[in-house]
């Protein structure tokens, strides 16, 4: 009782709201940084292959209520992605200088608030599929499972990042079961093409790191393909082209469908030419961020070709 009668004279009652306040502030952009709010390159990388189906699936003509819900969804089941990440990472990005700083391995939040983010932005998440068929309702659930074993891939395979084209890509095959209730040979095949797209730029993304994943024993295609990193990229993009040119073969695309997934083929060959040019952190990162523009133009050749053929 004594300690805390002094502990409340040391702090008055404004003294300590004024305390509480600014922890609040601190843990709430701390969650801010966790889910990545300032940076939404990502959320773009996972929306355009959910667009590509949804758009498709729906003729050109997607309902007002299944965009909000996959435009939305998006940015939480990132957002809770980027969250599993840092807890499954938080005892290696302190060891990697461009992760030291996170909120996990810097103490500004425990491993329990980033749970509980993640616990909040799954149940948000699945809220909103509530609001769709059964069948995608059941499909929700493998996304998440996706979003849960990513992180951990990277522990005992060199391919995690075949598994984030798995869980970036889950949206395409949710976005056509809404629609349709139903799937079939486009969406999966838009599914694969993402996992290629997904392989490409994540490569590029982990070369960021390569050094301080090489002594720390964390793997990644990058540092599997070794010195042959860029005829596997090239490899990567077109094997990502292709297989959207088949999708489009089975949906009945037109001629602007095709010179969009060309000119999309091209644009990455080009970030391909300039990583290598470059080389650095920099040119890696600028290459990967060129990836969230280039489905954009994707989507916009799927829209023309559908509404203007």
């Amino acid at each position: 009782m004594t300690a805390f009668f002094l502990w409340r004279q040391e702090f008055p009652p404004d003294a300590r709201q004024r305390a509480n306040t600014m922890l609040t502030i601190k843990k709430l952009t701390a969650a801010g940084r966790l889910i990545r709010i300032s940076r939404q390159y990502g959320t773009l990388l996972v929306l355009w292959p959910t667009l590509w189906s949804l758009v498709m699936a729906s003729g050109g003509r997607p309902a007002l209520k299944h965009l909000l819900i996959f435009i939305i969804g998006t940015f939480l089941m990132r957002s809770a992605g980027c969250a599993i990440n840092d807890i499954a990472d938080r005892k290696f990005d302190g060891h990697v200088e461009r992760t030291a700083s996170r909120p996990l391995p810097a103490g500004e939040l425990t491993v329990a608030e980033a749970l509980f983010i993640f616990g909040i932005l799954c149940v948000l998440a699945f809220a909103l599929v509530l609001f769709l068929n059964r069948f995608t309702i059941i499909l929700s659930v493998g996304g998440i499972g996706l979003a849960v074993v990513y992180p951990f891939i990277k522990r005992v395979s060199h391919w995690p990042q075949a598994a984030l084209g798995m869980a970036f890509g889950w949206g395409a095959i949710m976005a056509w079961s809404a629609v349709n209730n139903s799937l079939g040979v486009v969406p999966v095949l838009i599914f694969i093409a993402n996992i290629f797209w997904s392989m490409a730029y994540d490569t590029i993304y982990a070369l960021m790191d390569i050094d301080d994943d090489r002594r720390i024993g964390v793997k990644s295609t990058a540092i599997l393909f070794g010195e042959n990193i860029w005829s596997a990229l090239v490899v990567l993009y077109s094997g990502m082209a292709i297989t959207l040119g088949l999708a489009g073969l089975f949906y009945g695309a037109g001629v602007i469908y095709y010179a969009g997934v060309i000119a999309s083929l091209v644009a990455h060959l080009v970030i391909v030419y300039n990583v290598r040019r470059g080389k650095g952190r920099d040119a890696a990162f600028n290459g990967f961020l060129a990836n969230s523009w280039t489905g954009a133009l994707i989507l916009a050749a799927v829209i023309m070709d559908i509404n203007l053929t």
